[in-house]
Parts: C-alpha cells; sequence; structure tokens
C-alpha cells in the first residue's frame, strides 16, 4: 500500500494529509482564502493542486490504478483507501465499541450513534441526519431525483 500521508500538528490537534502540497495548504492559508476557481463549476479552492484534482471530477480522468485489480481512481487518497479492500486493514476504531472501519470518515458518522449527534440537515423538511450520504440522498427525494 502506498504512504498513509503526511502529519501536521496544529494548535494541539494533528490533521493527516495525502499529499505534501495539501499539508503545505493546511499550514500557511488563512480560513476563507481561495483564490481559485474552478471554470465548470465555479467551485473555489485555496490551491492549485485542489483545483486540478478537482477538475479530474469533470474530466472523468483516474490517474491512479490499483496494481491489484487495476481499478483507477481519480486521487491518490482514494487508491490508498480502496487498497484496504485488499489487504483488509481497518485502522479506523471506534472508541465506544471497538467497531472498526477502513476510512476515518466512516468512523466519524458511526460515532454519532454514541453521541446522537445529526449534523447534517434538510433545507427543505428540516429532517436531520448522521452522516452526508443519507442525507444527500433525502434531498435528492426532494428534487425528484433518482440515485
Amino acid at each position: 500500500m502506498l504512504g498513509t500521508g503526511h502529519v501536521c500538528a496544529c494548535d494541539g490537534y494533528s490533521e493527516s494529509f495525502r499529499c505534501r502540497c495539501s499539508m503545505k495548504a493546511h499550514e500557511i492559508m488563512q480560513p476563507g482564502e481561495q483564490s481559485y476557481i474552478c471554470g465548470v463549476c465555479r467551485k473555489s479552492f485555496s490551491w492549485k493542486c485542489f483545483l486540478k484534482t478537482h477538475h479530474r471530477m469533470h474530466s472523468g480522468e483516474r490517474p491512479y490504478t490499483c496494481d491489484i485489480c487495476n481499478k483507477s481512481l481519480s486521487q491518490e487518497g482514494h487508491l490508498n483507501t480502496h487498497q484496504r479492500v485488499h489487504s483488509g486493514e481497518w485502522p479506523f476504531t471506534c472508541d465506544e465499541c471497538n467497531k472498526t472501519f477502513s476510512r476515518n470518515g466512516d468512523l466519524k458518522a458511526h460515532q454519532c450513534i454514541h453521541t446522537g449527534e445529526r449534523p447534517y440537515t434538510c433545507d427543505v423538511c428540516n429532517t436531520s441526519f448522521s452522516d452526508r450520504v443519507t442525507s444527500k440522498a433525502h434531498e435528492h427525494m426532494h428534487n425528484g431525483e433518482h440515485l
């Protein structure tokens, strides 16, 4: 598996980054500074490398390929996470119930079960959800879209 990223300690916590560019952006950019705008969807980014990665979503470019199953992915971090399917690695563990996860985001969503937190709220009907995926699916229901 590829490296797990670089670590930056900031204000008493540490954050892991998949590339040195991400770490540098985190270290020196002030909150709210965004200077690179996507010409397709107008989303803005703090660093040119973030915009370049974002453009892959529009172009369909997938430069990172799994050497085991040949699946192509758009970001190196996604490849690292994907490779856990083959390695069986589940490095993120819930402190409450010891359940393990292959992705940190899945652990964070799971922890809402224990805390009761529901951070995603529908703008239409005010229903709240513990995870972004369920919230987005719900929003599509209001829009008449099917996933």
